[in-house]
């Protein structure tokens, strides 16, 4: 796959969590909440300013991260869905 975000967008894939409670309760997929975690697979340049000045993004690719709950857009490729996020939405970055 070959994709280049723009400005400060990242593109991430979901990482799933387990389908299964602790106690055994399997968990069906209308019930799932949305991820908030993921792996960076593409990073855009980062935002411009007013002032026409680059700040490039903290985040790199291959990064694990958290983000907010809502925010992401989601998109298919391939058979497989990714999930579109600014920078301004990643809350930390899982070491």
């Amino acid at each position: 796959m070959n994709i280049k975000p723009l400005s400060d967008h990242i593109f991430v894939e979901p990482l799933s969590e387990e389908k299964t409670t602790k106690s055994g309760i399997f968990i069906p997929d209308t019930a799932e909440e949305k991820p908030v975690a993921g792996k960076v697979i593409a990073v855009g340049p980062g935002k411009t300013t007013e002032e026409g000045k680059l700040i490039p993004i903290n985040i790199k690719v291959g990064d694990k991260i958290l983000f907010t709950k809502y925010s992401p857009n989601e998109i298919k490729i391939d058979d497989k869905e990714y999930l579109v996020i600014r920078e301004d939405d990643v809350l930390a970055i899982i070491e």
